[in-house]
């Protein structure tokens, strides 16, 4: 599989040597942040409020924002490196933002360089998964609430340590707790129950990620006149939900069929994967 990469130039190049200074920032510190946009068609969907994310987050850190660092700016270099990786139908693309090189802990110029990275997929389309999920809990860390809570920073130790918890207890995911307890998250998706036909996802106040996908199944809810409710998400609530899903900018929809004892069904998700399909659908016709 070839893979192409746009650095801080503009340039494009081939997978064919180094592409990153072992003075990177992001290597070094964890000082950067990143973005997971999916390819539909040929096409990157999103671009606007991923784009979007990233400036706030930049703030958030203190990066200064360069003039040209705009949604058309981001959306062409993207579509330039799609095209010269060759994908025609199913992709994802990775947009890093890294803190200049220089300085230690305290960094010498809060300059940034940008890293977009693409890769094929199989899917051209939203699908869900035909196994569901069998989920648990991670304690053994805690997710604080806090400035960085909302955005996806390259320090994402507390998602890594409870993905291979996951895997050692021969578990599909575990669900990220905070300091309280509650239910924000699992290690790569926002998290939404259903209950009696309504949404519940925990509330952007309350520490999860600010996922794009997540907004987008809001707004479809909306628009299709499904409530939803942003809430706090106890243990209790996910065992007395009638679904589970998990959604996340590459996959869209995912389902959860257990956790622990307590079996769920999948209606809502393969609604809402349908929706996601008819309104990406829907734009890219709009946009031809």
């Amino acid at each position: 599989m070839e893979t192409n990469f746009v650095n801080n130039n503009g340039n494009l190049m081939e997978n064919n040597g180094p592409t990153l200074s072992s003075a990177n920032r992001g290597h070094l510190y964890g000082d950067g942040l990143f973005e997971s946009i999916r390819i539909l068609k040929g096409k990157p969907i999103n671009v606007e409020i991923h784009v979007l994310r990233l400036i706030e987050g930049m703030n958030v850190l203190k990066m200064r924002l360069p003039n040209y660092f705009t949604i058309d700016f981001f959306r062409e270099k993207i579509e330039e490196l799609i095209k010269k990786s060759q994908i025609n139908e199913g992709g994802r693309v990775r947009l890093s933002i890294d803190r200049a090189s220089g300085g230690t802990y305290k960094p010498d110029t809060n300059e940034v360089t940008y890293y977009i990275e693409a890769y094929p997929i199989e899917h051209n389309e939203f699908t869900l998964n035909q196994k569901g999920l069998e989920v648990d809990l991670y304690t053994a860390v805690r997710k604080p609430n806090n400035i960085f809570s909302n955005f996806k920073t390259k320090n994402g130790l507390v998602y890594v340590m409870g993905a291979i918890e996951a895997k050692e207890k021969g578990l599909d995911d575990l669900l990220i707790t905070d300091e309280k307890g509650n239910v924000l998250e699992s290690t790569n998706s926002n998290l939404f129950l259903v209950s009696n036909g309504v949404l519940y996802t925990p509330g952007l106040d309350e520490g999860c990620l600010a996922g794009t996908m997540r907004m987008t199944i809001i707004n479809l809810a909306i628009e299709n006149k499904v409530k939803v409710y942003e809430s706090t998400i106890t243990p209790q609530n996910i065992l007395i939900a009638d679904e589970i899903f998990l959604t996340n900018a590459i996959n869209g929809v995912v389902w959860v069929s257990g956790y622990r004892t307590k079996r769920y069904m999948n209606n809502n998700s393969k609604l809402f994967v349908s929706l996601l399909n008819n309104h990406y659908s829907n734009k890219t016709i709009e946009k031809e």
